[in-house]
């Protein structure tokens, strides 16, 4: 599909400019699009009109992080998210993928609850329990500490495991996950962070 083809090339170009190391860049939105897409198929079955939001999800979970705050100002790459996508969906479409973005991340839900999507507010869920599904990689974790935050093994070894305790494995307690789908991965993934984290223990320990 070209459509996808010219988000991930955007995907490289947005973290080749603005730094964005591989916790949130090209292998981060191919887990959220694969994440995405499990989720979509899934859901369809129950809400066919999800058919007509397809484009919509896939852009909001390949693009999220390319506005991350993290790495850039959040409003100069929504814009440039914007731009971009002029090419590709009409511009009620691409608000949609805008307002999904800014209203999806774990931060932004604890502070505010989730926001009135109307017909758009199974799509959210979508992208957005996507995303927090790709949060269960404990190594992505450790290596965003030793990228971004400049830590040491140990100290990224450490903090991820205190973020996985205090947060990841609580996802099903707060009430992030809608779909029977994530539910169901919850349980999958927890475990094998779990495994990783003791493996990891085993390895700093030596």
């Amino acid at each position: 599909m070209r459509f996808l083809n010219e988000l991930f090339g955007y995907v490289l170009y947005a973290s080749s400019k603005y730094r964005i190391d591989e916790s949130h860049a090209v292998g981060h939105s191919m887990n959220v699009l694969q994440n995405a897409n499990n989720i979509y198929k899934s859901e369809v079955v129950l809400n066919p009109s999800l058919q007509k939001q397809e484009n919509i999800i896939y852009a909001s979970a390949i693009l999220h992080d390319m506005c991350d705050k993290k790495y850039v100002d959040e409003e100069t790459g929504l814009e440039e998210i914007k731009s971009f996508l002029k090419n590709y969906l009409s511009m009620k479409d691409i608000g949609t993928c805008n307002n999904i973005i800014k209203n999806m991340s774990y931060s932004t839900v604890k502070l505010n609850g989730f926001p009135s999507m109307d017909e758009y507010q199974h799509a959210y869920h979508i992208v957005r329990e996507a995303d927090l599904l790709a949060a269960y990689d404990f190594d992505r974790c450790m290596i965003y500490g030793m990228m971004k935050k400049d830590t040491n093994l140990d100290d990224s070894f450490r903090d991820a495991t205190e973020l996985f305790n205090n947060r990841v494995f609580k996802h099903m307690d707060d009430g992030l996950l809608t779909t029977k789908y994530s539910q169901q991965q919850h349980i999958v993934l927890s475990n094998i962070a779990r495994l990783r984290i003791d493996s990891w223990k085993d390895i700093l320990n030596k």
